[in-house]
């Protein structure tokens, strides 16, 4: 079976009966053209191919839970999570103060400690600061791998490529275990009934 000229709807189908090799098809067939749209709105190469990365990992995540139904119109839908992933991005560098390492030892410190657009009500920013507190704690209680992950690519804001040659493994590994901690802390914030969007 030649897979190149089979189209996005069928390999879709492949891959979620178990052909990887269909994904990577599809990946090779629009990842230049999903780049070059992430790297025109970003204007830099390291951070674009970190989105593209995060990208292609949620549409793994959305196809592998049995949620995608575009009706073959891949690329729009994949295009469309990587516009949402640049907005993101853009939102965090608006909201979001750099962490430093040293601080995020610090317990007052959050990971998703923002600046306020505007005056919060006591009740409002008691909420937020307990949130906070319990969203550093739960890191904690990730393996240790995934911890580190976590930290070097929040509070240091290191790049999966610069998280890969620090830690002297693939890009891959490093985006699979941020994966694997994200679901790690989303089940925790569902075990605790958290009320927190990330």
């Amino acid at each position: 079976m030649v897979l190149s000229n089979i189209g996005d709807s069928d390999l879709i189908v492949l891959y979620t009966n178990g052909n990887e090799q269909a994904f990577e098809t599809l990946l090779m067939r629009h990842k230049d053209r999903i780049f070059r749209y992430i790297l025109s709105k970003l204007k830099d190469s390291d951070l674009s191919n970190d989105v593209f990365q995060d990208t292609f990992v949620k549409v793994v995540n959305t196809i592998r839970l049995g949620n995608y139904n575009e009706e073959g119109k891949f690329l729009p839908w994949a295009m469309r999570i990587a516009h949402n992933l640049v907005i993101d991005h853009f939102r965090r560098q608006n909201k979001m103060r750099t962490i430093s390492e040293s601080s995020s030892f610090d317990p007052s410190y959050s990971i998703f400690h923002k600046i306020d657009s505007g005056e919060k009500n006591y009740i409002e920013q008691t909420t937020q600061n307990e949130l906070e507190q319990q969203m550093v704690q739960l890191i904690d209680f990730l393996p240790e791998v995934q911890k580190e992950i976590i930290k070097l690519r929040i509070f240091n804001d290191m790049s999966f490529k610069e998280i890969a040659e620090r830690k002297e493994i693939s890009i891959n590994t490093a985006l699979g275990r941020m994966r694997y901690a994200l679901i790690n802390m989303r089940k925790m914030i569902d075990k605790h009934n958290l009320v927190i969007d990330f």
